[in-house]
């Protein structure tokens, strides 16, 4: 058996994990890195980056049908306009296949090897990996577990056939005629949304009293007011309970106890992802667990020495922005650097129709913390270029200690808005005051301005609303 010897070994090359060889590599540390997949894991290959595409083919398409059926306000007619779901798909894994080789490209620049197979521990400073050519042994002075997540599968409706994930849905080759949706958080509605635009019929199927349930219900109602403009069904206080006898049917049970038979081509099951914690020999380890979530510290050490965990398998948030910065972290702390996890806020984006954004805290959550409030509101409704993009449903919202003015939370809803993310994050982390984002000068006519102008509304200075 073939052995390799190195400073780091990083198992998964998801977001988290090539980060985390990319930096160490750069850092001069022997670096390997281990996956049966292509770099970018979940996020790059089968989840964010295709499901945007995704989007985003749906947007285009939504945008040249209204031309087409005259109910566009910007004078401009196209006629019969189709979408071709099997070159969609191909542009999307063009896109993905891009981005995958990039990250291969950075990883192989920064000097990390890069073994493709499965690996499995033998203890803390050793792990078997099987290729396709035989099997590998690498012993590593520091390991680093960023093994991910995967989609959780209902017991009443098990994958296959027509019940589907999110992987089977961002390569469907045709649009279903029905379509239902069991989940009513972001991935079902991202992509619900997304497959309606492209003229299926969908009903979302959510067993909270609200979609979004883990967004406030302020933020939540423009989305849901759209998607009933498309024509999407959703179905709260509701239960899927299988796939009822007859074709491309699902059975429901409505918020009233009664039963229903939802007409279904295609069951996308959304109802949340759990970390992978098996497969990879655990059971040879001693790891504090915090129920299925490996338990870290500041450092995301585990409860072994010389071992690390970064990404999903930590627990929430379950972002890969989150693992990238706990992998870039955890790099930097092995070849010898000061660093503990100290970010003041992990913004969290829904690429629904429209966008949502939330940094920091609610309103609701920093009240739950005993604070005093100044909270000032724009709504998108008098910004102009809100109205030049076509769309001015939503509001900018920030949150702020009402003493300090410290801004403690912003929050975002409408078209466009997940580029404010890295503005409203920034702002958190720096500690700015409502003061400092009012008095800096923001460009006109911009989405970004609405941020500045909801600072200047809790400070009772409104200019525009």
């Amino acid at each position: 058996m073939k052995e390799i010897a190195c400073n780091l070994l990083v198992i998964g090359a998801g977001p988290g994990g090539y980060v985390c060889a990319i930096r160490a590599g750069q850092l001069g540390l022997d670096t390997v890195i281990v996956d049966m997949a292509r770099p970018g894991g979940t996020c790059l290959n089968i989840g964010c980056i295709p499901s945007k595409a995704l989007i985003h083919a749906a947007e285009e398409f939504s945008a040249a049908t209204a031309m087409a059926s005259g109910k566009n306000h910007v004078g401009v007619s196209v006629a019969d306009p189709r979408i071709d779901l099997v070159r969609t798909m191909a542009w999307k894994d063009g896109i993905v296949g891009r981005l995958s080789n990039g990250v291969a490209g950075l990883l192989k620049k920064a000097g990390v090897k890069m073994v493709a197979g499965s690996a499995a521990f033998r203890d803390g400073k050793t792990v078997e990996v099987a290729t396709e050519t035989g099997r590998q042994l690498i012993r590593a002075r520091h390991v680093v577990i960023a093994t991910g997540s995967t989609p959780v599968e209902l017991p009443s409706l098990p994958f296959g056939g027509n019940v589907i994930g999110s992987t089977e849905a961002l390569a469907m080759t045709s649009v279903p005629a029905t379509l239902a949706v069991v989940g009513g958080g972001y991935i079902g509605l991202e992509l619900g949304t997304a497959f309606a635009k492209m003229g299926a019929r969908v009903t979302v199927v959510e067993a909270a009293e609200r979609i979004l349930p883990h967004y406030d219900a302020d933020l939540t109602r423009p989305v849901a007011r759209r998607l009933a403009e498309l024509g999407v069904e959703i179905l709260t206080s509701a239960k899927a309970r299988g796939q009822a006898s007859g074709p491309g049917k699902l059975l429901v049970e409505r918020a009233d106890g009664a039963e229903a038979r939802i007409a279904a081509d295609k069951v996308l099951v959304t109802v949340g992802r759990r970390p992978v914690i098996d497969g990879w020999g655990r059971d040879e380890l001693v790891l504090d667990m915090d129920s299925h979530f490996i338990r870290i510290d500041d450092q995301c050490r585990t409860s072994m020495q010389g071992v690390y965990a970064i990404g999903d398998v930590t627990g929430e948030p379950m972002l890969a922005h989150r693992a990238m910065a706990q992998g870039e972290m955890v790099a930097e702390i092995v070849a010898g650097h000061s660093r503990a996890w100290d970010k003041r806020c992990i913004p969290a984006i829904c690429f629904t129709d429209p966008e949502i954004v939330s940094a920091g805290l609610s309103p609701e959550a920093a009240r739950s913390a005993g604070q005093a409030l100044k909270i000032g509101q724009f709504p998108f409704s008098a910004s102009g270029r809100a109205m030049t993009l076509g769309s001015d449903m939503g509001f900018v919202r920030v949150v702020a200690r009402a003493d300090s003015h410290v801004v403690l939370g912003i929050q975002a809803v409408g078209t466009g808005v997940s580029e404010l993310a890295a503005a409203f994050s920034l702002a958190i982390e720096m500690g700015a005051r409502l003061e400092d984002v009012a008095g800096t000068v923001h460009a006109h006519p911009t989405l970004g301005e609405s941020f500045q102008e909801a600072c200047m509304k809790a400070l009772g200075l409104a200019l525009h609303a």
